[in-house]
């Protein structure tokens, strides 16, 4: 990979043993996928930001990176608590102890505080061909497919290593021809809610696997089921673009002769509630909204279903979402309205990533096919997946 006289001297250590480290990382990612160069990005969004996923050698290789700084805009993945009310969260104070020592290492490196699997709805929204070094696979699917920036599925080390450098390897979905589809899927049912986009993404994820999906056949889209989508994606398989017809910005060119076709119907979507994940029972301890970070609207919603109720007193009721869409809420009057019902809003958070078992939360319902594949498979509780009112239900006591 060829390397200015610049990038070599940073290789070299003479700017120091963070910043060597870090350039360090972005060659052998170039070596690796055989990229011809680095090229400039414009924006960072880091992964390996909880304590559960990080945990003590996690930290230690963060802390060793102390005196470098990065030097384009870069934010966080979330966190496995909301950093200023984990106290109601439940959360022990030896885990919120190490999951803070985390964020101010980040901190003292320059990188912003806000922990979101969301930042397009933090102002961090690349133009069309815009390219970026983001790390969470939702955030990835949405920059590149909605957005239709570039950028890789990046690792927590190497998104932040292009955040210190400003580069990242010229490879993957930073070129034109790996952007093309690679099979097209023919949706024949009507999606009448976000969970069934969400169900959708799981299910053509699993199809594609690293392909890229074009989409036919869907109808009254909107950035929230595009969203859901890109997460259902991510999660059933590694996909980190898709293309809908009529809709994402590269659909008119991403097209090409002789792909294989697959339909996508009543049958498949009932297969991926029943089959893939377990239906919503009459009572679990929790039920989570907001997995990828959870919109105004979104957040609306979940105020509008319980309003003039009340949780169970065995059961809770969680919306995480970032911290600016919190405090848009707050204003709005929807938190009040959530927590008049025994519910919470909690910022910079994610369930998956909480250490629910701790908290005494064995059984939990969501409505996004990601959320009920990682929380059961990082948490380790059961998930069961099914629509936003039949998460809201299953904790409503009156």
């Amino acid at each position: 990979m060829y390397l200015t006289r610049h990038e070599e001297r940073i290789l070299k250590g003479e700017e120091g043993y963070a910043r060597q480290k870090a350039m360090e990382i972005l060659v052998a990612l170039g070596e690796i996928y055989e990229a011809d160069r680095l090229i400039p990005v414009s924006s960072a969004q880091i992964a390996g930001v909880s304590y559960t996923s990080l945990g003590d050698d996690g930290i230690e290789w963060l802390e060793s990176l102390e005196g470098a700084h990065v030097t384009i805009p870069a934010v966080l993945n979330p966190a496995g608590m909301d950093l200023e009310n984990w106290r109601r969260m439940g959360v022990d104070p030896e885990y919120a102890r190490k999951q803070i020592r985390i964020i101010e290492a980040y901190k003292r490196l320059g990188v912003r505080p806000l922990c979101s699997c969301t930042p397009y709805l933090l102002g961090m929204v690349p133009m069309l061909g815009e390219h970026v070094a983001w790390s969470e696979s939702s955030a990835v699917c949405y920059a590149n497919s909605v957005l239709g920036a570039r950028t890789n599925r990046e690792g927590g080390p190497s998104a932040l290593a292009s955040a210190i450098i400003g580069k990242t390897p010229n490879y993957g979905y930073h070129l034109d021809e790996n952007r093309k589809a690679g099979l097209i899927i023919e949706v024949e049912v009507e999606l009448k809610t976000i969970s069934d986009y969400s169900a959708l993404g799981y299910w053509a994820g699993k199809l594609a696997e690293s392909n890229v999906p074009y989409f036919k056949g869907l109808k009254g889209v909107d950035s929230v089921r595009l969203k859901a989508l890109g997460a259902g994606l991510g999660a059933g398989g590694s996909v980190a673009l898709y293309h809908v017809e009529g809709v994402t910005p590269e659909h008119k060119t991403a097209l090409v002769e002789r792909v294989e076709r697959h339909q996508f119907g009543e049958v498949e979507l009932g297969e991926v509630y029943t089959n893939y994940f377990k239906p919503i029972p009459d009572r679990v301890d929790l039920a989570a909204i907001g997995c990828p970070h959870a919109s105004l609207d979104e957040v609306k919603e979940v105020a509008e279903l319980v309003k003039g109720r009340r949780i169970k007193d065995d059961s809770r009721l969680w919306v995480f979402t970032s911290i600016a869409v919190k405090r848009m809420a707050e204003r709005c009057g929807y938190l009040d309205i959530i927590r008049a019902a025994g519910g919470e809003v909690y910022a910079d958070g994610c369930m998956a990533l909480a250490p629910l078992k701790d908290m005494g939360i064995e059984r939990v319902a969501v409505n996004s096919s990601k959320a009920a594949f990682y929380t059961r498979l990082l948490a380790k509780v059961d998930a069961y997946f099914g629509d936003l009112r039949q998460c809201i239900e299953s904790v409503i006591g009156r």
